[in-house]
């Protein structure tokens, strides 16, 4: 009885679906719960695992194919590995007779004591001749027609070896001209769209402003070990910093934190903060729930969580799905400034950048501090330039002054 194998159910929030890749072919046999094929969507690579032992019988979409929801991909027939058994057997029954002359030929019995000579001043291994005397015997011809043969083999192996370097050389070679032309992932394609969208659907625009770091550096520095050693392995970064000032500017100005729903305005009572991490596939940005009740370990450990997944590609739909704000730090790979582009249905996004020494007035004297540009986009339907400003300053002051975190000043 063949067993279906089928798509995963969708979210609401994902129509459909590509085929990315198939690890197994058909005739192949399939333990229960192994990884069978790969399903790309806009968000994440879901992995279809196998419901019971069998082998592969039928792939019915291949890699590429879009699919739906508990749309079918194939079928896995009963049996385990019995249904290729006869084409091994008979690879077993053959390996036998076409291996007997070799085994024979290492065999002091049949290789005669001249024959031998021969093929160890040649360097010539008697397991790779075939024997034409009886019962398999190696004889002294045998062994010279080898020697001969490889005397003749190297004239032969200039011409097979060019094709190596060629097959190994990389796509664009230094002055080459070629092109390769690749299709989108569903992922790629996915950003490509929503950024068109965002650019299109709103009334986008950003906000700057810079923060001293001089206190957050110094406060992560002395306590990075004790944190570290307190939370079971938990690293303390500038990030969840950035999050905790977030939250506490999300409760002070709730427009930021809000959405646009047609002609009405939704406001969020709590702060589930997106963060962009980097991954093979593209730009992901996994949710933090309820992030203002979140501490900085907790804060620390869900980024990091996020990080490996994302990596491993293991990140699931429901952690990239929703999120009220969010904050991308392409300080990571050294960004001095930029404009992010606001998430739709969201109404900002922070921008993190790039820590640069600088000479900074203090107090009538120029002092060197580790100074970091912010960057607030926002849609300008929802938030006033006041509000977005303000919001931003607020940001830069919690920043400047920890303390405030701790006191809800």
């Amino acid at each position: 009885m063949a067993i279906e194998i089928k798509a995963p159910t969708f979210p609401e929030s994902v129509a459909d679906g590509t085929v990315a890749t198939w690890h197994k072919k058909p005739g192949d046999a399939v333990k229960r719960d192994e990884l069978i094929v790969d399903i790309e969507t806009d968000k994440v690579v879901i992995e279809v695992l196998a419901e019971a032992d069998g082998v592969l019988a039928e792939i019915i979409k291949n890699e590429g194919d879009t699919v739906l929801s508990n749309e079918l991909l194939g079928t896995l027939g009963e049996g385990g590995a019995a249904a290729p058994a006869p084409a091994a057997a008979q690879t077993a029954a053959a390996a036998p007779a076409a291996a007997a002359p070799a085994v024979a030929a290492g065999d002091d019995q049949i290789l005669s004591p001249a024959a031998r000579k021969i093929a160890e001043e040649n360097g010539i291994d008697p397991n790779s001749i075939a024997g034409t005397g009886k019962g398999g015997r190696v004889t002294k011809e045998d062994v010279v027609a080898a020697v001969e043969a490889k005397k003749n083999a190297p004239a032969a192996a200039p011409a097979a070896k060019p094709a190596a370097p060629a097959a190994a050389s990389p796509v664009f070679a230094t002055g080459d001209r070629t092109e390769k032309r690749v299709p989108m992932t569903r992922l790629r394609a996915k950003i490509a769209e929503r950024l068109v969208e965002a650019q299109s659907s709103m009334a986008m625009l950003t906000t700057f402003n810079e923060v001293d770091m001089t206190e957050v550096m110094a406060l992560r520095s002395k306590y990075k070990d004790l944190f570290e050693k307190s939370h079971n392995g938990v690293r303390l970064g500038f990030m969840s910093f950035f999050v905790k000032a977030a939250t506490e500017a999300l409760k002070r100005f709730p427009a930021v934190n809000a959405s646009i729903d047609g002609t009405d305005i939704v406001y969020h009572g709590y702060a589930d903060i997106g963060v962009a991490v980097s991954s093979d596939r593209g730009l992901v940005v996994p949710v933090l729930r309820n992030a203002e009740l979140m501490s900085l370990a907790e804060i620390e450990n869900g980024i990091a969580t996020f990080g490996k997944k994302a990596k491993d590609g293991k990140l699931s739909i429901e952690e990239m799905t929703g999120g009220t704000f969010t904050i991308t730090n392409g300080g990571t790979f050294g960004s001095m400034m930029s404009t992010p582009i606001v998430n739709p249905p969201q109404a900002a996004i922070l921008g993190m950048h790039n820590i640069i020494q600088r000479p900074m007035a203090v107090n009538g004297q120029v002092v060197i501090r580790p100074m970091m540009y912010l960057a607030l986009s926002y849609d300008h339907r929802l938030i006033d330039g006041k509000e977005a400003v303000t919001f931003l300053v607020t940001i830069k002051n919690l920043l400047e002054d920890p303390a405030r975190l701790l006191l809800d000043i």
